[in-house]
């Protein structure tokens, strides 16, 4: 059922609702990574802060939940919510330059 309303909850919605809606969403990302990663949730957990796999699935979920960077921080043992964004800010400019191609200037 929450699957269903993952995307169709509005603010005419109670507040408690739309939360419980995003933790589920957000559980069913974090199983997904873990599957994909081949690693338990107590073994991400207890890796260091800036754990690749860890900034990863935190900026993931960022980007595909409503979650609370202070809920992402808790749930994956990211550290303070203050050093976690600091990190997730330094791993996506990172990951950006990564993906971009060099530009070549032409003689």
């Amino acid at each position: 059922m929450r699957k269903l309303m993952e995307g169709k909850l509005g603010e005419n919605h109670p507040a408690q609702q739309r939360r419980e809606t995003a933790q589920a969403k957000a559980e069913r990302i974090i199983s997904e990574e873990l599957k994909r990663l081949g690693c338990s949730d107590s073994a991400l957990r207890a890796g260091p802060k800036c754990d690749p796999r860890k900034l990863a699935l935190a900026t993931r979920l960022r980007k595909e939940t409503t979650l609370t960077i202070k809920s992402i921080v808790a749930r994956l043992n990211l550290g303070t919510p203050r050093n976690a964004t600091a990190r997730l800010q330094e791993w996506s400019r990172r990951t950006a330059t990564r993906r971009k191609p060099s530009a070549r200037i032409g003689i």
